[in-house]
């Protein structure tokens, strides 16, 4: 996995102190992860620095769904404000923003998805009295969730007409909307000892069909198995999620919505220039298949 490379500068240590009040001076560990942020730590504190091209107004949207989910779930880890209220606040162009930091490691899926199971139901009760208005800018995942539409990275050539008419279908049937967190895999979370502790990052929120959040999820963290998936998916349910009973066509049919998103997302890093390591190839090229396993 290629993460992004974006250095704490002494502007960027200077911001924290001016706008959060926070010493940005002491010595910054960074922190594993992130293919488009970078995140530091600082003593007690995260400094998350975005790319150029995420808007302020986009982030404090996504960074108010965080802070909804935060105030009523303890795994919610939302971002700290600004002496004038903001998340947000731009640097050399950048969006940087300043987190409480939780220790803890990534999870196992095949260990811990249950519990992200049961937390995910929990998180979409908490979100389901979140009102942010409409998002200022699409999330990657909305394009074509709702039917045909082409969107970044088209469709990543897996174009489907079959797929954007079930879609359309389901979604004009399945009408519930509210705030999703958007990327609900491992990497957005971290367990502490042996339990399930945070829910990080928000960038990829966005008001959807919680169905289509718990698809997605359940092959995240049922390692792309579909009877894994399944258990993901009843354990959601007995916790008592937003979302309804998925059959076996709607779990397929959603999962391979996400396959395709990401497929555009991996066409549109190649014509930015993004060089892909082994490890990205391979993960593109299995993605690609089960996209193509699962069609009914």
């Amino acid at each position: 996995m290629i993460y992004a490379v974006i250095p704490l500068t002494a502007s960027v240590r200077r911001a924290v102190k001016e706008k959060w009040g926070v010493d940005g001076h002491g010595e910054a560990l960074r922190l594993h992860g992130g293919e488009e942020s970078v995140a530091y730590r600082l003593g007690d504190h995260v400094v998350r620095i975005g790319p150029e091209w995420r808007g302020t107004e986009e982030a404090e949207w996504c960074h108010a769904v965080g802070r909804h989910a935060a105030a009523r779930i303890p795994e919610a880890v939302a971002p700290l404000t600004t002496f004038d209220g903001a998340t947000v606040t731009r640097v050399e162009g950048r969006p940087v923003s300043l987190w409480p930091y939780v220790q803890g490691r990534w999870p196992r899926e095949s260990e811990h998805a249950l519990q992200a199971a049961r937390l995910l139901a929990r998180l979409h009760n908490a979100l389901s009295t979140a009102r942010p208005g409409p998002r200022p800018v699409r999330s990657f995942a909305e394009y074509g969730l709702f039917g045909a539409e082409d969107g970044p990275g088209g469709h990543g050539g897996l174009d489907d007409p079959d797929l954007d008419l079930w879609l359309a279908e389901f979604h004009r049937t399945h009408s519930s909307r509210h705030p999703l967190h958007g990327d609900y895999y491992a990497g957005n979370t971290l367990v502490h000892g042996d339990v399930l502790t945070a829910v990080l990052d928000w960038d990829e929120s966005f008001v959807g069909a919680p169905e289509y959040e718990l698809a997605a999820a359940a092959t995240e963290w049922g390692e792309d198995q579909l009877h894994l998936a399944r258990r993901f998916v009843d354990a959601y349910l007995d916790e008592g999620g937003t979302a309804g009973d998925l059959d076996d066509e709607a779990l397929a049919q959603l999962i391979r919505h996400k396959m395709r998103r990401e497929a555009a997302y991996f066409e549109q890093s190649v014509a930015r220039g993004v060089l892909h390591d082994q490890e990205d190839l391979d993960y593109h090229h299995r993605r690609i298949e089960i996209f193509h396993r699962l069609r009914p």
